[in-house]
Formats: C-alpha cells, sequence, structure tokens
C-alpha cells in the first residue's frame, strides 16, 4: 500500500525533439492569483537559448531560469486571467508543448458558495483593516480615523501580506527584531537539520488567502532552509463563519529550530471552521503560494493535534501527496463528521441515567456508565455538573456543551466583534449548527434546515453489556425504550442553564444535556446529507498511502475526549478499503498522572528517513513509550488483541483501550456507519444477537414495539453510503 512520494514532479525527459510544460505549483487546472511555477523540459539536442514560451500570446520567457544540466526552464509565470489561459512552448527543431491552465483568481477552486455573513479578523493578526468590497451595508464596517464608515468587507482580503523579522528568546518567546538591525542579548541559536549553527532569526509572512489568515515562516537564512516543510494543522471545533485567529502553533519552533518552513492557516484550523473541502482547497492554495515564493519542498510534513489530526487522514485520502507526503497525526480521530455519530448519544445516555433511571443505584457509581457510554468513567476525577464531588465520564469531562454546539441553531457563543457586522443582527438569522456549516455538502431540507446525518433507528443501546451481564434483560429494555432522540432543528428551543448564563438564576433552567430539545422515539438521518458526506470525503474510507506515525499521549484516565481507540478506528478503516495499513504506525506515550514528553520531535526524525530513502524505516513500528519517553515495547505484535483475537501485546495490556456508545450497541471499532441495515428482531433473536438471554414472548413483543422497524445488523456496512443496498 506505501507509495512515498516526493512533493516535486520528477524531472520529464521529452524526447530530443520534443519540449514539455509542467505546473509545479498546483494541479494546471487549479491554479489560483493570477500566477504559476512553471517548466518547461527540453531534450539533449533542443537548443535552450532558442525555447520560447508564451502565456495567451505574449513571450515569458523572460520570467523563466535556465537549468543546463537539467535541461529546463523555471519560473514564475503571471498575468494569467481568470478562467483558462494556454501556455505554449517552442523552438527551432522541436515539436511544440501546449499546456491549458485554469486560473480561479482568489478562489473558491471547488469548495463552492461562499460563508455568508462572514466575520473579519485581520485586525487581530496586524494585517490592518480589511479591504473594502462593497458599499451595501454587507460585511465587516471599515472605518476611517475618525470612526466614520468608509465602506464593508464581505471577504476580508487584506491589502497586502505584511512581512517582519523575529528572533528566540532565552525565555522561549518570539520578539520582534530590533529596527536598527542590532543582536538583543536574549538571543539564542539554533542547529539546523544539517548541523549549522546559527542566529535564530526567522522570517514571516502573514496575509490572507482564501478569506483565512496565513503564516509562512522560517529561518531567515534562506541558505537555512532544509528543503522540507511542515503544514501545522490544528483543532478545536466551531461553527465557521469565522476568518479565525492565528494561534502561536503557527510559529513551531520544534520545526522552525531545525530548518523547516512552518505553513500555517485558520482555515487549516478546525476551531474555526469543519468544512473540510474548504480546508483542503486552503491548503492547496497556500501550499501553491509557497512554491511560488521558495520552490518545490523536498516534502511535506502535517503535524497537528485533534482535528489538526484527522485532516492529516481526511486531506492524505482526498489529495494524496498533494498538500503533505506525510503526516504526524496527534490525539487523531479518523474524520469528524462520523465521531458526530457516538457523541450525539452522549447526552441522551447521560440523560437516562441522570433522570430518566435516577433511582437504579448502579449509575450512582460512575464506574458502570462505561456500559452504555462505552466510554472510560471513573469515580474518582471531579465533575463540575457536581458541585466538583467526585464521580464522571469521558461524555461529561470531554464532550459536554457539543451537542448544543452542533446541533442547536439558536445557540452560539457569539464573540462581541459581531456587533461590527452589518446589517444589524445579521449573526441572528443564522442556523448555528454544523450541518448548516456543512450545508454545500449536506443540503437544506424542506424545512430550509440543513439535512442532518445523525441517525439512531434500530440501535440497541447497551447490547453488548447485556450480552456480559452488566445489564439485566429488563434494564435493556427500558433504557432502548425512553432513551429517546433529539427534536429536528426547526424544533428546537434555546438553551438553559448553564449553556445561557442568564437562565442560571432559575434552577429549574439547570439542563446540562439539552432535556429541552430531546424527544421519544428514534431518528432517521437524512440520506443526502450522509450520502453528502462520503461522496465530499469528508468520511475517511482508509484510503491512503502516504507514511503516518499516529501518536498520541495516553489519556484515558483523564477523561480526555481525545480516547486511544480512535488510532485503531483509523487502521481498521484503513484495513477494510484494501487489507494493508502498513503505512501507519501508532505510537503512544503515558500521561499517567499528567503529560510530561513530547515525542513529535522523534517522530520527525523517523519521517525524514522514510522520505529520503524512499524505505520505511526499522525505527517505523508501533511502540509505547513511558511518561519520560523511553520505550516500553515495540514491534508488529505490540497492539495484539485490539484488532485481533491474539493475546494482548505488551503495549495493549499497558494501555487499556476503551470504545464508544455504538460499539457497545454491537457496532464495529471503525465507528462508521451513520445508518445501520435492519433485520427483524426474530432474526436476531435466531442469530443469537442476544447471547445467553432468550425472549420470552412478552419481551420479544416489547422488543418489536422499540424496533417497530427491526434492529440493527452491523455486518452489513452503511446503509445510507451510496451503492449500499
Amino acid at each position: 500500500m506505501l507509495v512515498v512520494v516526493s512533493a516535486a514532479p520528477a524531472t520529464a525527459s521529452p524526447g530530443n525533439h520534443r519540449l514539455d510544460i509542467d505546473v509545479l505549483s498546483s494541479r494546471a487546472d487549479q491554479v489560483t492569483g493570477g500566477d504559476a511555477l512553471i517548466r518547461v523540459s527540453m531534450g539533449a539536442h533542443t537548443k535552450m537559448d532558442k525555447v520560447k514560451l508564451t502565456s495567451n500570446g505574449v513571450d515569458v520567457t523572460a520570467s523563466l531560469t535556465a537549468d543546463p544540466a537539467a535541461r529546463t526552464l523555471t519560473g514564475v509565470v503571471g498575468g494569467l486571467r481568470e478562467g483558462w489561459n494556454i501556455l505554449i512552448a517552442f523552438g527551432p527543431s522541436a515539436f511544440p508543448a501546449v499546456k491549458f491552465v485554469r486560473d480561479h483568481g482568489a478562489g473558491p477552486i471547488f469548495s463552492g458558495p461562499r460563508q455568508y455573513p462572514f466575520l473579519c479578523r485581520t485586525e487581530s493578526a496586524d494585517l490592518g483593516q480589511p479591504v473594502v468590497d462593497n458599499q451595501e451595508g454587507q460585511g465587516y464596517r471599515v472605518l476611517d480615523a475618525t470612526g466614520a464608515v468608509t465602506g464593508w468587507s464581505r471577504d476580508c482580503a487584506a491589502a497586502a501580506p505584511v512581512n517582519d523579522r523575529l528572533y528566540r528568546a532565552s525565555n522561549g518567546q518570539f520578539k520582534a527584531m530590533p529596527a536598527d538591525g542590532t543582536r538583543p542579548a536574549d538571543m539564542t541559536t539554533t542547529t539546523t537539520l544539517d548541523g549549522r549553527t546559527l542566529d535564530y532569526v526567522i522570517k514571516r509572512e502573514r496575509g490572507v488567502n482564501n478569506r483565512f489568515i496565513y503564516s509562512i515562516a522560517m529561518l531567515d537564512d534562506e541558505t537555512a532552509w532544509n528543503k522540507r516543510v511542515i503544514y501545522r494543522f490544528d483543532g478545536g471545533v466551531a461553527i465557521g463563519r469565522d476568518q479565525g485567529r492565528l494561534p502561536g502553533g503557527a510559529l513551531y519552533h520544534e520545526g522552525l529550530s531545525l530548518g523547516y518552513a512552518i505553513l500555517y492557516s485558520t482555515g487549516n484550523r478546525t476551531n474555526t471552521h469543519y468544512n473540510l473541502t474548504l480546508g483542503g482547497e486552503t491548503a492547496l492554495m497556500l501550499k501553491e503560494r509557497f512554491i511560488e515564493e521558495h520552490g518545490v519542498p523536498m516534502y511535506t510534513v502535517g503535524v497537528g493535534g485533534s482535528g489538526g489530526g484527522l485532516q492529516q487522514y481526511v486531506y492524505g485520502q482526498n489529495y494524496g501527496a498533494r498538500i503533505i507526503d506525510a503526516a504526524i497525526p496527534q490525539y487523531s480521530y479518523s474524520d469528524m463528521v462520523t465521531q458526530g455519530i457516538h457523541v450525539a448519544d452522549c447526552e441522551l445516555l447521560e440523560y437516562y441515567m441522570d433522570v430518566t433511571d435516577r433511582a437504579n443505584p448502579k449509575w450512582q457509581n460512575w464506574d458502570n456508565r462505561t456500559a452504555l457510554i462505552g466510554m472510560n468513567g471513573s469515580a474518582t476525577v471531579p465533575n463540575p455538573y457536581l458541585g466538583n464531588r467526585p464521580g464522571s465520564d469521558e461524555c461529561v469531562r470531554g464532550w459536554r456543551g457539543l451537542t448544543p454546539l452542533t446541533l442547536n441553531p439558536l445557540w452560539t457563543q457569539l464573540d462581541p466583534l459581531w456587533a461590527r457586522m452589518d446589517p444589524p443582527g445579521v449573526a441572528a438569522t443564522v442556523h448555528w449548527t454544523h450541518a448548516e456549516d456543512l450545508k454545500t455538502i449536506y443540503g437544506v431540507g424542506p424545512d430550509g434546515y440543513a439535512r442532518n446525518s445523525w441517525d439512531n433507528v434500530g440501535v440497541q443501546y447497551g447490547l453488548k453489556s447485556l450480552t456480559s451481564g452488566l445489564l439485566t434483560p429488563a434494564e435493556f429494555l427500558d433504557l432502548n425504550e425512553k432513551v429517546g432522540t433529539w427534536k429536528p432543528a426547526s424544533q428546537m428551543v434555546q438553551e438553559g442553564c448553564p449553556f445561557t448564563p442568564a437562565a442560571c438564576a432559575d434552577p429549574a433552567q439547570f439542563d446540562p444535556w439539552s432535556a429541552r430539545n430531546m424527544q421519544p422515539g428514534r431518528t432517521t438521518g437524512d440520506r443526502i446529507a450522509i450520502k453528502g458526506a462520503y461522496e465530499s470525503g469528508h468520511v475517511f474510507t482508509g484510503k491512503i498511502d502516504i507514511p503516518i506515525i499516529d501518536w498520541r499521549h495516553y489519556l484515558e484516565d483523564q477523561l480526555d475526549m481525545h480516547n486511544s481507540h480512535q488510532s485503531f478506528a483509523s487502521r481498521q478503516r484503513m484495513l477494510n478499503y484494501d487489507g494493508n495499513a502498513s503505512n501507519q504506525v501508532i505510537w503512544f506515550t503515558d500521561a499517567r498522572p499528567a503529560v510530561a514528553f513530547d515525542q513529535t520531535p522523534q517522530a520527525l526524525t523517523v519521517i525524514d528517513e522514510w522520505m529520503r530513502t524512499g524505505t520505511k524505516p526499522a525505527a517505523a513500528v508501533d511502540k509505547c513509550f513511558t511518561t519520560t519517553g523511553a520505550e516500553i515495547a515495540s514491534g508488529p505484535n505490540v497492539w495484539d488483541g485490539i484488532l485481533n483475537d491474539r493475546p494482548a501485546g505488551t503495549c495493549t495490556s499497558t494501555f487499556p483501550i476503551y470504545g464508544t456508545s455504538r460499539m457497545v450497541a454491537g457496532g464495529p471499532i471503525e465507528g462508521s456507519i451513520y445508518a445501520c441495515h435492519l433485520q427483524s428482531v426474530s432474526s436476531a433473536i435466531a442469530k443469537g444477537l442476544y447471547g445467553s438471554w432468550t425472549p420470552t414472548a412478552e419481551q420479544q413483543l416489547k422488543l418489536e414495539q422499540i424496533f417497530p422497524t427491526g434492529v440493527c445488523d452491523y455486518t452489513k456496512g452503511d446503509a445510507g453510503k451510496p451503492g449500499a443496498r
């Protein structure tokens, strides 16, 4: 499965009398910004000084630099017009070459209609106020020195990129270089990948690309660039309509210090939005800009955690090596959209245990809650919703608050900066949901709200706990009869306490479960939305060939949302795709009792050897480490017992893996089934789905009343997936 691909196209070898044209900065049909890095290649008998290149009939040969050894002419060709352009290379005694190039201006390329309203943040990135692009009172108000409105900005462009120089100080901070060029007393030095030691000074470019704020940073000495790039991806959860903020991760010390160039865009931060079609497009555009300015790198490796980790899986699947050639996803998930399948179960199950079945003493022991949610529970971790008394679980500590954030169109945490947006009150016209953020992917239903992919029809919550004896048949039946579902977005009401602080004055408004937006029954996921998630590539299906070191701290005891089974969910999807996951390596570092060591620099070293040699290094194997980064065990069998039936490997025994509510319900570890195929209750009984429990006639009737259309048959995959039967 592994294919190591250099970011630089191989040098063309045209025949002696033939010319070739390559676009090096992007695909020829996905150029942006009116320019592109072009290479003309020729055979040994073509007179290089006689070769010409025209763009739309204009001679642009002067833009190119000759490399006699490689027999190429290379350079940035500007002046491209939006739409199709024609490049022609010709010379005496040589067959001409023709290349059609499509320029998309400032974008978008393929992400679809832009999202409005859209909050500008150029000022927070020291880029000044955004460029006025309309006088119709639409967007962000742009002011003159007196505070008067001079116009509005819908697309948040910056007037021009800003360049500055920073140095790394002895306190670990990056500071502005003195304007007079003197060397600060607290400046540190750094040693690059090739062993050069020099003053730790970087140059940085910031600007706006595809409406998002970007940063390109590298050592100030251009010769110190090691010809490698790190693309930093960031996590978080947000509902879009925001340009985003540049965080400190844009100046990634671990890479900059070694001579890597660091690329960063707020459009590749899931704390800005979760439209990964838009995110992939943004990354392609920033990579294009970098290549035009600095040339084709040896390789680009992705680094980033949580949402920054899943982006690497999704972009590696959707774009091959066009964005990243290798990946170091940290605390990763396979993707975001299928996390919502089990996360949306959380509060339904918590409400059942806290309120509906509160007389059952079983749920007072928080360790027992794993029997329903699949995730870890702890009798000792403090719970802020219980006055910090001990007892919590991952649904509460890790995921609480994301249900209203992603599902309720009426609730959001608006930044005060929205007061600068026109027309007045425009934020109130937005449906603040994940589905709305991806409405170009999911579509909009007849009720005017974005279609929702979430489905729990036929899901037998707690099934495995029933068969293992953790639940009685009576408890299993009661749970599945009463667990309920979520109201459609069009019927939801505003949140109570603690999400709406003003409501907290009334104790009756305490509703951390969002129970006011629950209802009896089950929900059928919109098949158009599910199809859109798959066809857009938002679902990671395992089609990825780049080198991957999937690393995480083991955080289960902290009830952290970055639960450890996710690395193996990604591996199983890769195995499902073609039976081979040899390009993925899984590393865990212990974080009990606390995070103490970062394994990423070690992963960068292994990736570098992998990419330089084109061969998987001996160090690129599954491993686990102590809190100090010392290796516990490594090799192909250390994680046995998770995705196979072998005895538990050393790492498996050291780091217990938990699951999800859908795994407890009988679903697979990969967690990628939106809507299960259904089977009749009688068929499920005949197959032994309920273990040693054989329902009585009365109990079978009860099951059929709870599941009138049948129960899940997870052996048949996703009923909502395109092509499913």
